[in-house]
């Protein structure tokens, strides 16, 4: 069967589709947990029993996260809607008004809509996506992942058929071209990598996709596999076409059993087509890929050690030279690139290296994944030009900080990236940008913080989840991450002292400098970078015994104010798991400190007409005393 066969096919089907009144339910990992598939099955069934026509598509992740379920009904001649946070009682209102009937039900659709001069309702819009300029998302939420005609007739293999016709050379000069750089973290260009891979000597060679994320709050490449793996699959094979490899390997997290999958689901259309397998597509050419599970560790996640996972070792980075090009997996020349990095190479060649140059900022041309996290109105995933700033990411896109909260920080690149202040917001995010202020890209993951987060609190979190994930291997990593963490749980403990800031900063280029991965090196960055940009809140730790953000639990105490306590209610005497509020029915409620473990159920519950509880910092700072303490209530 000829390419143009199997497009023409896939184009018909898809024709036929857009003739459908048709229902969009993202299942990707975000909807399935928010309740996804209880939609899909109340759907079914009710589509079943008022004989409605409609079809019912499974899609992946949008990268709405925040409005999941999300439901896009898409009908021929009329607008498509959104509908975000779905439920299966929604669903009879949603058939009947705008599947059978002509009410779109535009007061629960997402975003905001207006009227046009005739009076009648324009299509719900969110603002976001007129910032965003979606290249890897660019199939994600819309096609189904499970159905490799809906990804070939919107131009899925296309770029691969290209490739095969072309040299090795071209295409990586078209890659060099592109200006593109790896999305796994490091920056490295990708046309260099190949280059260097394809005039590597020994046979065989392997292509291998480093989908294990770790990082905490990432989740991009998850979304990229579970909503679109023929990008991906795409872009493998061609590059190993590139440097004449043979096989390649999806190394994928163990906690991603949907990704998979679906993978495996994609895998098996794209050989049925001959668009994978021996003489692809009667190139002459064939490529084999292999989905291996992770072993679940962080550090796998740096490309010795996932190689040595792949080939049955235990995962521990080893010394280079020779780097993985001369010397990978099973020491023959290994192409090892992450997953947006491979998804961004069939538009490359489709359109060509400089068109993909002119999008971005000099140096990191293109676009940027991110996956926002933490105290941010809209969390998901967001694709935006390279250079693009914090502050109109955060506002822009993701819709600012909720509750009016002030913005304080954001930690981007993963636990090994650093705390960037809001003083910092204009920053571009590119690779050397942020590399001059002393973070890093990463991968993609970015947490918002806000002024209820304590900096010294957020570095000791990333720290221990480094210090957890060690390999063991390098002395300083092993053991320096633990001083750090030992001496950043002293100061959260008001047991600090101002001499240990500089301790920090010390035993932090020891660490850099005595690791031989990444992993080490960049394992100081949330402890430097919060001491740079924070230094006052660790001296308030430190000095006065004091947790500005009121976070540290040594450091903080809850108080019941008599003046304002109502004797009949019985809120925080109810919900108080140690028991620890005395008093009973018509009498003042009083905190047995001795008992209390700061939980703050008493301060939630706490009817705002009362606002009787309150949480203070530094615990002596008793309510009336002449020394003012930082509290909430």
């Amino acid at each position: 069967m000829t390419f143009d066969t199997i497009v023409h096919t896939a184009t018909l089907e898809w024709e036929a589709l857009q003739e459908q009144t048709r229902i969009l339910i993202g299942t990707a990992t975000c909807g399935r947990a928010a309740g996804a598939m209880a939609v899909v099955d109340a759907f079914e069934k009710e589509l079943g029993k008022n004989g409605a026509s409609a079809r019912i598509s499974q899609t992946g992740c949008m990268g709405l996260c925040f409005a999941e379920p999300l439901v896009t009904i898409i009908k021929p001649g009329e607008f498509s809607v959104c509908y975000p946070n779905v439920t299966s009682e929604m669903v009879p209102t949603l058939v009947h008004g705008y599947i059978l009937g002509d009410d779109p039900c535009l007061d629960i659709a997402l975003g905001s809509f207006d009227t046009d001069s005739e009076g009648a309702p324009t299509i719900p819009e969110l603002a976001r996506f007129e910032t965003e300029s979606r290249l890897v998302l660019r199939h994600c939420g819309y096609i189904d992942p499970e159905d490799i005609n809906q990804s070939i007739a919107l131009g899925g293999y296309a770029s691969l058929t290209t490739a095969l016709q072309m040299q090795a050379e071209d295409i990586i000069e078209q890659v060099k071209l592109s200006g593109l750089r790896g999305r796994g973290g490091a920056g490295f260009p990708t046309s260099r990598k190949w280059e260097q891979c394809l005039q590597a000597a020994g046979q065989p060679k392997y292509v291998i996709c480093n989908g294990d994320e770790g990082d905490p709050g990432a989740f991009m490449d998850r979304a990229v596999l579970e909503s679109d793996p023929h990008s991906v699959i795409e872009g493998m094979i061609i590059a190993g076409y590139v440097i004449g490899a043979q096989q390649g390997y999806i190394y994928i997290r163990s906690e991603y059993p949907l990704a998979v999958k679906r993978l495996n689901i994609a895998l098996r259309q794209a050989e049925d087509l001959n668009l994978l397998g021996n003489d692809i597509l009667g190139s002459g050419y064939g490529f084999q890929i292999e989905v291996v599970r992770a072993a679940g560790a962080f550090v796998c996640g740096e490309s010795s050690a996932l190689m040595y996972s792949i080939e049955g070792k235990r995962g521990m980075p080893r010394l280079r030279p020779p780097h993985s090009i001369e010397a990978g997996l099973w020491r023959k020349p290994t192409l090892l690139n992450n997953v947006k990095t491979f998804a961004l190479i069939p538009p490359i060649i489709g359109r060509g290296g400089e068109w993909f140059a002119g999008l971005g900022s000099n140096g990191s041309t293109g676009t940027a994944v991110f996956a926002l996290a933490g105290k941010i109105e809209q969390t998901g995933l967001v694709e935006v030009p390279m250079g693009t700033s914090l502050h109109k990411l955060i506002n822009d896109v993701g819709g600012g900080i909720p509750g009016n909260k002030e913005f304080k920080a954001v930690q981007i690149g993963g636990p090994s990236g650093g705390c960037i202040p809001a003083s910092m917001a204009d920053t571009p995010i590119d690779f050397d940008s942020l590399r001059e202020i002393g973070s890093m890209m990463g991968s993609g993951g970015m947490i918002v913080l806000d002024e209820d987060n304590c900096m010294v609190d957020a570095a000791l979190f990333f720290l221990d989840f480094v210090q957890q994930e060690s390999c063991g291997k390098c002395t300083m990593c092993r053991l320096g991450t633990k001083h750090l963490q030992d001496i950043l749980t002293e100061i959260t403990a008001g047991r600090g002292r101002i001499e240990d800031l500089d301790l920090l900063a010390d035993l932090c280029q020891d660490i850099k400098d005595g690791s031989l991965c990444g992993l080490g090196r960049t394992a100081p960055n949330p402890v430097l970078t919060t001491i740079r940009h924070f230094r006052e809140e660790y001296e308030a730790h430190i000095l006065e015994g004091r947790c500005p953000a009121l976070i540290c639990k040594d450091l903080i105490t809850y108080y019941i104010l008599p003046s304002k306590c109502d004797r009949g209610c019985e809120h925080c005497v109810l919900t108080c798991p140690a028991e620890a509020i005395h008093g009973g029915e018509g009498q003042i409620k009083v905190v047995d400190q001795e008992k209390c473990i700061k939980c703050g159920n008493c301060l939630e519950v706490c009817p705002t007409d009362y606002n009787a509880v309150i949480k203070v910092s530094p615990p002596s700072a008793l309510p009336g005393n002449d020394k003012q303490p930082a509290g909430k209530g």
